[in-house]
């Protein structure tokens, strides 16, 4: 019989540790659970180390913490439900991620499923209806309680028409504004983006007053937002980065 392993991800340990002792009496169940995100990433890393990665994670939708940068989940910091199943898609993408709702919330459901999530349930189902779930994702399938879908079809739609008007005010900058703005999305201030760019401070301000023109917004949050609306992720710290000329 293939079993299936899954990591519960709840920074409620009484229900963390419920859920996982109800889903561990199936037989054809392996489950741990982890009560953060960080203590998730330690998990799904040292699980694919052993050769035992996980199938499927359950991530508690008001998980606790900030959204990461850029919706990249850092080891070492707090990580909130979304931004961990973003994370994970990417760094594995073998995981299927169900996330556990206390309540139905369209917003919430589709920047879920944005962020690579399989499912969406409510915590309070029965589980049956989460095994089901949990059967259905590693199968390929996408599950929503029907009461969600119109509004989340509704969300996914405005969000698909916000990041094509954001995509198109991204266009109008130039390479290094736009270089600029990726330094932005990674969270670096005005001398870290100097020093990365071999610019002078007051050269980067200027590149980031024209950076708020041209993409229409008063700071640099709402840069940073609409930068990640239009697919812009921050640039790769680990890699120096190359001068390209004085301007």
């Amino acid at each position: 019989m293939a079993r299936i392993r899954v990591l519960v991800v709840d920074d409620h340990r009484i229900f963390a540790e419920s859920l996982a002792a109800a889903l561990a009496a199936e037989p054809d169940v392996d489950v741990a659970a982890a009560g953060s995100g960080p203590a998730a990433l330690r998990c799904l890393d040292r699980a694919a180390a052993e050769g035992r990665a996980y199938d499927v994670m359950l991530v508690d939708a008001e998980l606790g913490g900030a959204p990461a940068a850029g919706g990249v989940p850092q080891q070492g910091g707090p990580v909130d439900g979304i931004s961990l199943v973003a994370g994970v898609r990417e760094a594995r993408p073998g995981v299927r991620t169900v996330v556990l709702a206390e309540r139905d919330d369209p917003r919430r459901a589709a920047a879920a499923l944005q962020a690579g999530a399989s499912g969406w349930v409510a915590k309070d189902c029965s589980l049956q209806r989460l095994l089901a779930v949990i059967r259905g994702v590693l199968r390929g399938e996408t599950h929503l309680p029907p009461a969600l879908l119109t509004g989340v079809l509704r969300e996914l739609t405005a969000a698909r028409k916000h990041r094509t008007e954001s995509e198109l005010l991204v266009e109008s900058l130039t390479p290094r504004e736009r270089e600029v703005l990726r330094c932005m999305v990674a969270g670096l201030g005005r001398k870290a983006v100097a020093e990365r760019l071999y610019l002078s401070p007051h050269t980067v301000r200027t590149h980031m007053q024209n950076v708020l023109g041209k993409l229409g917004v008063h700071s640099t949050l709402a840069a940073v937002a609409l930068a990640r609306r239009a697919g812009v992720g921050p640039v790769d710290l680990t890699v120096e980065a190359v001068p390209l000329g004085s301007v």
